[in-house]
């Protein structure tokens, strides 16, 4: 499918618990930041596009916690494309330190209207790039 997308993060204090690892919600605004950085790659300005009157939404998410990340780990997000529709597309993220996977999901987004909830067709910029 499509080329991966990968983003470098530092785990900082914040991102820790007492005992010094990520906290498990972190795993998830990690790769929220992939995702973002991503879709500003693919050249769609998620601004403008809220302005428009669409936006993602996250339907779904199954998450697998595998080992856990430290302060100041330096971690690498990957995403990739699974499948593309008209409104929905379901990413493969994952967040690993050098060749150890700490953390993989499988995340479903779909595109809506923001006055009305229902369904909008995927930018052509993330619909092309499969």
């Amino acid at each position: 499918m499509s080329r991966t997308h990968r983003l470098p993060v530092t785990v900082y204090y914040e991102d820790t618990d007492m005992g010094g690892i990520v906290y498990h919600a972190n795993y998830l605004k990690f790769i929220e930041r992939g995702r973002s950085a991503w879709v500003r790659e693919m050249g769609v300005d998620q601004v403008a596009l809220r302005d428009a009157g669409t936006v993602f939404v996250v339907r779904r998410i199954t998450a697998e916690f595998l080992a856990p990340a430290r302060l100041d780990d330096l971690l690498e997000v990957t995403t990739d494309i699974r499948t593309v529709s008209g409104a929905r597309m379901t990413l493969d993220q994952s967040v690993r330190r050098g060749e150890t996977p700490l953390f993989r999901a499988e995340v479903e987004l779909v595109a809506l209207l923001a006055r009305t909830g229902r369904p909008a067709r995927l930018p052509d910029a993330l619909r092309r790039s499969v």
